[in-house]
Parts: C-alpha cells; structure tokens; sequence
C-alpha cells in the first residue's frame, strides 16, 4: 500500500476524532450524529443552536468536498432510490434501538472506554458485514 492512500482515511479518522474531542472538551457533549438529528428534529430550546451548527457543518463538509473533489463521490447511488430510503429506515431504527450510532458507540463510545460503545460497535459492525455478504448474494443471483 502506498502513502498516497492511507493518508487521505487516516487525516479524516483524525479529524473526526479532534472534532468530537472538541465537542466533549468545549460543551461536554457527545458527537452523536443520530442523538444530535433528532435534537434538531424536535427543536430542542436549549440545545438547538449548537446540535444545528453541528448538522449544518455536516452537510457543509460535503457539499465543500462535492465541489473541491467532484471525482471523491459517486455520481449516483449504488442501489436503486427504494433499497436506498429502506436502508436509511432501519439505520434510524436501528439507531434508536441500540441507543446510539456508530459515532456515538465507536467513535465516542470506544474513545470513553464505554463498554456499551464497545458492545454497540461491535454489533454494528458484525451486522455490517452480514448485509454485505447477503446483499453480495442477492445481487448474484
């Protein structure tokens, strides 16, 4: 492997985790993307300004990268609209259920030592490969 391809995912894993450092060490928050959603979402009074500022840079970073690195992201998704919007369903539902996402659980979690973090990142990520491997399948037959 050469350095012209590590860089780029090690530079990003970096800044994800000084951003969430911050987060914890500036306001005493955690950077959970889908907890800070759904604070948005319910116009939450006393928490509102910050966890939109968080959202907004969010979507900020990517449409910077869209027009900085057109090459960096697809030019269409990879499955049809319907698998896509049923994935983004049980993601949310997902999420909900297990009392966080992968940002809350793996990046924060893990990085606080939590053993929930751990639980939940590991069941996240076992679950990841299994879709992979069934939706390989189903997109072989």
């Amino acid at each position: 492997m050469q350095w012209q391809e590590i860089w780029p995912p090690l530079l990003g894993g970096a800044m994800i985790g000084l951003a969430a450092a911050g987060l914890l060490a500036l306001i005493g928050k955690v950077a959970g993307v889908s907890g800070i959603l759904e604070g948005v979402l319910r116009l939450e009074k006393h928490e509102l300004g910050w966890k939109a500022a968080f959202i907004i840079g969010l979507l900020a970073g990517g449409v910077v990268l869209a027009l900085a690195m057109p090459g960096a992201l697809p030019e269409s998704a990879p499955r049809a609209l319907p698998w896509v919007i049923a994935a983004g369903v049980l993601v949310g539902f997902g999420a909900r259920l297990g009392g966080g996402c992968t940002s809350g659980h793996g990046v924060c979690g893990i990085g606080r030592m939590s053993k929930r973090g751990l639980v939940g990142t590991i069941v996240f990520m076992a679950t990841a490969a299994v879709t992979v491997l069934v939706m390989r399948e189903a997109g072989a037959a």
